[in-house]
């Protein structure tokens, strides 16, 4: 059970009409929450959505859409696929090639 408080939280995915929040504390994944698709904030309610969560008894109690935090990560993790999916530069093969 995650301890009352209010904590970073990311929208995972979606089962069904549930919302699947990856709930963060100092920077690290510490549990989950599942919730009501409806009860997440409007802009909240797509995958990756970074929201400001309140637990109380160990349930969502609440939230907060963070849109700039929401596009930093949006950003940075496009820009590691992009250098991911570059090509490695081509190898010289003169070395391999009979003289």
């Amino acid at each position: 059970m995650i301890p009352d408080g209010t904590y970073t939280a990311t929208v995972d995915r979606f089962e069904d009409d549930r919302a699947v929040l990856l709930v963060e504390a100092d920077g690290q994944d510490i549990d989950q929450l599942v919730v009501d698709r409806d009860e997440l904030p409007w802009r909240a309610r797509s995958q990756n959505a970074v929201v400001t969560i309140s637990v109380v008894d160990g349930d969502y109690d609440g939230g907060r859409y963070e849109p700039d935090e929401t596009e930093a990560r949006t950003e940075a993790a496009q820009s590691r696929f992009d250098r991911l999916s570059r090509r490695p530069p081509a190898a010289d093969n003169a070395d391999d090639e009979d003289a």
